[in-house]
């Protein structure tokens, strides 16, 4: 704890994107289409998949959760982001960010298991077919996307926790949009080593298992795709796989970048760069990656916007 002769920090103030007068207005604008495209995106595929009857699967019920956990980060950050574009003050108080960071926590952890899962579930649909609806029942897909709620809500306690037992009574100028760990950390007046190990095992932990848990999977996948003998087979089965593969790729590859180098070579204008693809872009490109490449969604979309009273809103994955 501080001494007693020192007065703690009661509100942070963000620099933001950029700290440049001319580029507020600009850049409002660019991030207010990309908050609009996430809402649209999410809520699309969300609303597409509850209320048509084809799509409920295992395989779009893990997509719905996806884009409620994509829609619920991007909303974590990006509303106040918009408005300290028109302020000349970009405050927050200390309950606020903490706030703050702990719902990003949650919804950022989440997806990195969300995505493990969604893995391990398109293993099972091509590696073991005849088995899929058995070992991916509804009550494996309930206690899968429970089991992940609950240990990203604990993780962020736990983590919110150790960022804000130290003590911050220096500067409380953060370089960044949103209260994150390591701008946080940046800002403290006493010891971090705890919390700042805190942080590196539990991004390094998460990271790393839910990464071998893809990698697993489609080292399988990949497997059993050549040993198919035909064509039509290999091309359907890895069509199943390449939009997941794709944003794999680029959520997992944003956050190694991000948390797993030590403190000395963060640079934390490199960090709000790759902050803003993990927050704002990923959860914008999602829908697309995953709509534009799938004939079922898209079908979905037509059978809706022509004759949305076929659909059935109360049809339970099967």
């Amino acid at each position: 704890m501080a001494p007693g002769n020192v007065t703690q920090v009661s509100e942070f103030v963000f620099i933001g994107v950029s700290d440049l007068p001319e580029l507020q207005i600009p850049l409002f604008l660019v991030f207010l289409l990309i908050y609009g495209l996430t809402v649209m995106g999410n809520l699309g595929i969300i609303t597409l998949i509850s209320v048509d009857s084809r799509l409920q699967t295992p395989m779009y019920f893990f997509l719905r959760h996806l884009a409620i956990i994509n829609f619920s980060n991007s909303t974590v950050i990006a509303p106040k982001m918009l408005v300290n574009f028109l302020v000349s003050k970009k405050t927050t108080s200390y309950y606020e960010c903490a706030t703050q960071l702990g719902a990003f926590l949650v919804f950022i952890v989440a997806e990195v298991f969300i995505l493990a899962v969604m893995a391990y579930d398109r293993y099972v649909a091509i590696c073991n077919p005849l088995l899929y609806m058995v070992v991916v029942s509804r009550r494996i897909c309930n206690l899968l996307v429970s089991l992940t709620y609950l240990y990203s809500f604990s993780t962020a306690i736990v983590v919110s926790s150790c960022v804000f037992s130290v003590s911050y009574c220096a500067s409380n100028i953060i370089n960044h949009f949103y209260c994150d760990n390591v701008p946080l950390l940046a800002l403290s007046c006493s010891d971090t080593y705890i919390p700042e190990t805190v942080v590196f095992i539990s991004a390094a932990t998460n990271i790393l298992f839910s990464m071998t848990v893809v990698l697993i999977s489609y080292f399988n996948i990949v497997l059993s795709i050549l040993r198919m003998r035909s064509s039509e087979g290999r091309k359907k089965a890895f069509s199943t796989c390449a939009s997941h593969m794709m944003a794999v790729t680029v959520f997992y590859g944003t956050l190694l970048f991000m948390y797993l180098q030590p403190r000395t070579s963060h640079f934390l204008d490199t960090d709000k760069m790759a902050s803003v693809f993990y927050t704002l872009v990923i959860p914008m490109l999602n829908p697309m990656i995953y709509s534009l490449r799938n004939k079922d969604v898209k079908a979905a979309l037509r059978r809706f916007l022509t004759n949305p009273s076929h659909t059935n809103f109360f049809q339970k994955v099967q």
